[in-house]
């Protein structure tokens, strides 16, 4: 489903990793592990088609992302270090947004995103007036919602207690159990002994 071929990346004349190669099926909960600056961030957003390789290509269901964006895209949830949380909308707006944009309107799947998040309460609150943590899960909130098969999660756990990986944890082995993809980067300690999790490491 997704192939990453012979990709290959340099950063201020340092190789951060060169002619990586390997495929991710529905189903598949893959993180992608190494120490800072291995190129981890890199090779995600490479792969969601935000950032550029020196050599080599991804696939998604046989044919280059660059080739089919709007294939692509359509299956695609990309969450980065940037929220991605428009500021003057409140986190019941934020959402709606998104689900207009890239789901079937459901008021009820706002209701219950909010409240797993810890946000019912704040629903009329303006990003803008939102702490950096209740932002990350107004983000966090879209994996609730999503339709789209596979996720690409740099960090996700960022600002999140340890009750909130656990309900996350179960919100990504539900995904892939549906027959989603999850790639995803975390330093927390997730889905320990989990025999469905599969790392690949960089910089090793």
């Amino acid at each position: 489903m997704l192939e990453v071929r012979q990709l290959s990346s340099i950063r201020d004349e340092r190789v951060l990793f060169e002619d990586l190669n390997f495929t991710v099926s529905p189903g598949d909960l893959v993180q992608i592990e190494g120490p800072n600056g291995a190129g981890k961030t890199t090779l995600l957003r490479i792969i969601a088609g935000l950032g550029l390789s020196e050599s080599g290509d991804v696939f998604w269901n046989g044919s280059s992302v660059t080739k089919a964006r709007e294939e692509f895209y359509s299956d695609l949830l990309f969450l980065g270090h940037s929220t991605g949380v428009k500021r003057e909308l409140t986190a019941y707006e934020n959402l709606a947004f998104y689900q207009k944009m890239h789901g079937t309107p459901d008021e009820n799947r706002l209701w219950d995103a909010l409240a797993r998040v810890g946000l019912a309460g704040r629903e009329d609150v303006p990003a803008a007036q939102l702490s950096a943590g209740q932002n990350r899960r107004v983000a966090l909130a879209r994996l609730w919602i999503s339709e789209s098969l596979l996720w690409i999660l740099d960090e996700p756990l960022t600002a999140i207690d340890k009750q909130g990986v656990k309900v996350l944890e179960q919100l990504f082995q539900k995904h892939v159990d549906n027959g989603g993809i999850v790639l995803f980067t975390t330093h927390q300690d997730m889905f320990h002994d989990n025999p469905k999790l599969r790392r690949i490491t960089l910089g090793a």
